[in-house]
């Protein structure tokens, strides 16, 4: 039997079997906040010491904190929904992957490490598969019968491969 997490739910008609939600790495989040940080105190040192001959340079450090914060902003969680027919995962605002469950030959539990996916974010593996990793935890690879295999971080990679594997059966 199909465990349904929030029955009250409904996506395009369909039950909600489960949802997750998952925020970056906490090491992400401190790298992210000493980047900014150190680029906003540079540029206000910069401006005390020599007002006018360096303040184009506390300009430029001010707008690449920016870009580092949306960037973080934007990556910053990882969406997981998965209903009878499809699983969506969304990192950011323009990476949503829809896989209809019956394209899914395989689920497994797999460990998302820097060796295998070299690092946080979307990332393509050594073994060939497209990666959504927001930390360095346990993941779910999906292979189809045809094209790339797909890895995303998780909570719960067991329920998922569980769910996944009831649902293409």
């Amino acid at each position: 039997m199909i465990k349904i997490i929030n029955e009250n739910i409904i996506q395009k008609n369909e039950e909600l079997l489960y949802k997750e939600w998952i925020p970056v790495g906490k090491f992400i989040k401190v790298l992210v906040l000493f980047v900014c940080l150190l680029n906003i105190s540079s540029g206000i040192i910069i401006t005390a010491f020599k007002p006018q001959e360096l303040a184009f340079l506390s300009i430029i450090l001010g707008v690449v904190s920016l870009f580092i914060f949306l960037i973080y902003w934007n990556y910053r969680r990882l969406k997981i929904i998965l209903t009878k027919n499809q699983l969506d995962v969304e990192y950011g605002i323009f990476n949503h992957k829809k896989i209809p469950i019956k394209k899914i030959t395989r689920c497994e539990i797999t460990k998302a490490n820097f060796r295998k996916y070299w690092g946080v974010g979307i990332r393509f593996g050594l073994d060939g598969s497209l990666v959504y990793n927001t930390d360095f935890g346990e993941a779910v690879k999906l292979t189809f019968q045809d094209g790339r295999p797909f890895v995303f971080s998780t909570r719960n990679p067991q329920e998922i491969c569980n769910l996944i594997n009831k649902l293409s059966n």
